[in-house]
């Protein structure tokens, strides 16, 4: 099996879709002959041409309004945003546009558009450009919303986005684009709304999405040199999100904690930190451990940027706690 990067396994996605569909584009700014930002679409605009993939101008709520508007047509756009951060230009058009138009057209209307790009936090790019949004459109119904960590799955739930009907939120990481992983040369595609378990284990559980799932790993390998079995979810799929298999493993070690680089009021980590307190409450031997961002804004200053952040001894700690095997 082939080992690739995330970035070449988001292009793959792309090409294969875009040849399987004549209906699919790309649009975006610096899409096209300069590859993009993170250089996801390279060659495609000398394969496809200019009607296929379309750079755009710096003006977010322009082209995804376009962009609704051509799904609502038929087309199946693929949106680049060159950081979610830019993006919240254009949320009137995801929440008041792509979300509702095929509840308020009674079906009539479909809206097939994909919104992908870089998401959370990043490297000295302080408050304005280091922000984890997954919280903002897990909100909206009308939508769904994924989050791979990997380049297989970037590449499987990448597919299913395009041929999904619906307008999809596809998030990644602007760190993990050189991240690397087993990706099969033959077709496949993951369907939404399903978790990944990373990892078995027994005593505790850890729950994350995206980038912060690196870190769960290396905290797992941590606390296995304790005697401490940690099983590892990955919910890769925030909305719709895989509730049975995050509440089974809870049910299994009687202990979690869960990790979302966001800021900690209503994000995604507090929503799943909630579920499972409400609904597995008899099977927890130990309150739920939550460990996300630093309620700030992102500090530019290197060390306080890290630190503000979820980090391997910080989920050690947690995982710990919940044991009550602190110190």
């Amino acid at each position: 099996m082939a080992i690739i990067a995330m970035r070449e396994a988001l292009r793959q996605a792309l090409d294969e879709e875009m040849t399987r569909d004549e209906n699919v584009l790309l649009m975006g700014e610096e899409v096209a002959q300069y590859n993009g930002a993170y250089k996801v679409s390279k060659g495609l605009w000398e394969k496809y041409g200019d009607k296929r993939v379309i750079d755009t101008p710096i003006t977010e709520l322009g082209f995804t309004g376009v962009a609704v508007g051509a799904a609502s047509v038929g087309l199946r756009p693929v949106v680049e945003w060159m950081t979610f951060q830019f993006g919240l230009l254009a949320i009137d058009q995801i929440i008041n546009n792509a979300a509702k138009l095929r509840h308020m057209s009674g079906g009539q209307l479909k809206v097939p558009m994909v919104v992908r790009g870089p998401n959370g936090p990043a490297e000295f790019l302080s408050s304005q450009h280091s922000q984890s949004f997954a919280s903002y459109f897990m909100h909206i119904p009308g939508i769904k919303v994924v989050a791979p960590s990997t380049p297989y799955d970037a590449k499987g739930l990448l597919k299913t986005a395009i041929r999904d009907d619906n307008p999809v939120i596809f998030l990644e990481a602007e760190m993990y684009y050189g991240w690397t992983g087993e990706v099969p040369e033959e077709e496949y595609t993951i369907p939404f709304g399903k978790a990944a378990i990373r990892r078995e284990g027994e005593h505790v559980t850890l729950v994350s999405f995206s980038k912060p799932m690196k870190m769960l790993e290396e905290a797992a390998e941590e606390l296995a040199k304790e005697g401490i079995s940690a099983e590892v979810i990955d919910i890769r799929s925030i909305r719709p999100l895989d509730e049975e298999t995050i509440f089974g493993s809870v049910r299994k070690t009687n202990h979690v904690v869960v990790v979302d680089e966001a800021w900690p009021q209503a994000s995604v980590g507090s929503h799943i930190s909630g579920l499972i307190s409400a609904k597995c409450f008899d099977d927890l031997d130990a309150p739920v451990e939550f460990v996300s961002s630093e309620d700030v804004p992102m500090p530019y200053n290197h060390t306080l940027e890290l630190e503000v952040q979820p980090t391997v001894a910080k989920i050690v700690a947690a995982a710990k706690k919940t044991l009550y095997r602190e110190g």
